[in-house]
């Protein structure tokens, strides 16, 4: 990987960060830790993407490899000029859809 690459994935990471903090969750963003993106979001992996060339199969399994028993892989992913989105498993979405439906959250 070019290090052009790996920066541009750092600022990804970063900007996932800001807007986790956005959110009112907890966010860091340090490449020392074991995880580039450590936050408080609970039970959730991400996996960040910040691409031209879209590979969410790839991602996707690479997020679930990557996510900790119990954890659901949620892929980030944004081109340039375009902005930030997500591949999630559909139950977890239609999850949080039925949580909003019933005032759940």
């Amino acid at each position: 990987m070019s290090k052009a690459s790996r920066e541009k994935g750092q600022r990804g990471e970063r900007e996932v960060r800001d807007l986790l903090r956005q959110y009112g969750f907890l966010a860091v963003r340090d490449g020392r830790l074991s995880a580039d993106l450590s936050h408080d979001v609970p039970d959730v992996h991400f996996e960040v993407k910040r691409c031209e060339r879209l590979s969410l199969p790839e991602w996707t399994r690479q997020a679930e490899m990557d996510a900790k028993e119990g954890e659901v892989p949620v892929v980030a992913y944004r081109r340039s000029q375009e902005p930030w989105r997500a591949s999630v498993p559909l139950d977890f979405l239609l999850g949080l859809l039925v949580d909003r439906k019933y005032g759940l959250r």
